[in-house]
């Protein structure tokens, strides 16, 4: 697939069509991949994901400001927090196969770079950033709002889902939660770690992650949504 028709392919996913290409190209485009072909140096995506990063904080502030017209300030905050942080977003850019379409160094590529959460968000911020400049406010608000907005619950209680199992555990079971490291495998820059959650002996959910602490979130994710499905939580 030539670029151009990756860029068709994805502007097919997100529903939108750019104007101009070459902003969304540039969305697309990873620091490993613009150092490879010794591109320009601002022919990468980081400026337009500067630029995006600023457009979901106004967009996501205003959206939970309407939502929750009895939330104090604090917990507001805390709400936009996980909601614009690296791991949601991360989430985000998954569901929309968004690292199929990165353009990446052939090194980066090789190590993973296309599942890692830092590469997977900042593309999703540069994504709206290329949306804004492409097709002004309003376009990027309606990304925002179907591709992160959307299904906030779900979301958020992925961010936070470590406390909440520790919640539901230490009101409906005796015994302890618990996380163990089952596995651990590649080199140190793309390594790849699994955890299982247990209940005492019972195991819960799996998680797999390219830190521990990620993996101990997917599984406290996964158990969660287990739990829930059994009408415990």
């Amino acid at each position: 697939m030539t670029n151009m028709e990756m860029i068709r392919k994805f502007e097919d996913v997100i529903h939108y069509q750019f104007n101009d290409k070459k902003i969304l190209r540039q969305a697309l485009t990873h620091s490993s991949f613009s150092n490879e072909k010794r591109l320009d140096k601002l022919a990468n995506n980081e400026r337009l994901e500067f630029l995006g990063d600023a457009v979901l904080e106004l967009v996501t502030s205003e959206y939970i400001y309407k939502k929750n017209s009895n939330m104090l300030e604090g917990d507001l905050t805390k709400l936009r927090a996980s909601i614009v942080c690296e791991q949601t977003l991360s989430f985000c850019a998954r569901e929309i196969n968004l690292g199929d379409y990165i353009l990446l160094g052939k090194g980066e590529a090789a190590t993973g770079g296309r599942e890692r959460n830092s590469i997977l968000s900042d593309a999703l911020e540069a994504v709206i950033g290329g949306i804004y400049l492409d097709g002004g406010f309003t376009n990027a608000k309606e990304f925002i709002t179907n591709y992160i907005l959307s299904d906030i619950d779900n979301k958020k209680l992925f961010f936070d889902s470590k406390t909440i199992l520790q919640e539901i555990i230490q009101s409906r079971f005796k015994e302890p939660l618990r996380y163990e490291l089952i596995s651990e495998e590649g080199p140190d820059h793309n390594k790849k770690f699994t955890v299982v959650a247990f209940i005492g002996e019972k195991e819960l959910g799996t998680g797999i992650g390219r830190t521990k602490k990620a993996a101990e979130q997917e599984a406290a994710y996964q158990s969660i949504l287990k739990l829930r499905s059994q009408n415990i939580s």
